[in-house]
């Protein structure tokens, strides 16, 4: 009597020990709570720094039908030619919603850490999974923030190498310049240049670029752009000395 009874309740199969698996499914779902809602967490040291994991487009967890995520959202990141050179930390504070255990929205605000690494370059994207807003039937969206450069009074960057210009006199095109510049690390460097000098005379300076990110002991190189100024109109002076130093009769 007892298993006929049973066998009503719960069918006729349930004797063989599948009765009360189906109840499981919410707790090993590998991230689908109770409430059907999916909460991710994220690797790398709780989440607060770049980096992570991605999500394939099937089912997560075995759960019926999957889960679709929410299309990344992006963010600019506005770096000066010092940070992208030496390297540098930015902390970001970013609020987002999150879903309690009973589905219920609440305002979370966190602080994610991003470290600048030598060399980047802009566009370069630091995406960190899943800190979007929680909504029912989505996985949170990964934010990205995209790295901009400041523009900087002295350099301009072109790929690795960097690019600074300068303007000479009629007399020091003919007689020399030696150039003196702040690197962005903060180093006074001198460039003596001893050869005649054209207008858009270029002199290049090995290993005074920007750090190759891949491998920051190498940089790329300095490009220092010169123009002539001419004069509209020379004084008596002037004259005398540039044919002193073209040679000519004083």
């Amino acid at each position: 009597m007892p298993d006929d009874i049973y066998a009503e309740v719960f069918g006729e199969n349930s004797s063989n020990g599948n009765a009360g698996n189906s109840g499981n499914n919410n707790n090993g779902g590998g991230g689908v709570r109770r409430d059907g809602f999916f909460r991710s967490t994220t690797t790398n040291g709780g989440g607060s720094r770049y980096g992570g994991r991605e999500y394939s487009g099937g089912g997560v967890g075995g759960a019926a039908g999957g889960l679709r995520k929410a299309p990344p959202v992006e963010n600019g990141l506005m770096c000066s030619l010092e940070e992208l050179y030496k390297g540098a930390t930015k902390k970001m504070k970013i609020s987002r919603n999150i879903l309690d255990g009973h589905g219920k929205p609440q305002v979370l605000e966190e602080i994610l850490t991003i470290d600048i690494k030598p060399g980047w370059k802009k566009g370069t994207k630091i995406t960190f999974p899943d800190k979007g807003n929680e909504e029912p039937g989505l996985i949170p969206a990964d934010i990205m923030f995209v790295v901009d450069e400041k523009p900087h009074p002295v350099y301009t960057r072109d790929g690795n190498n960097l690019l600074v210009k300068q303007e000479v006199s009629l007399l020091e095109s003919l007689t020399g310049k030696t150039f003196e510049l702040v690197t962005l690390d903060g180093r006074n460097i001198m460039i003596p240049v001893s050869e005649i000098i054209k207008p858009g005379h270029e002199v290049v300076v090995p290993n005074e670029g920007m750090p190759i990110s891949k491998d920051p002991r190498r940089k790329g190189n300095l490009k220092i752009q010169i123009d002539v100024r001419y004069p509209t109109r020379l004084t008596e002076t002037q004259k005398h000395e540039l044919r002193r130093v073209l040679g000519g009769s004083s």
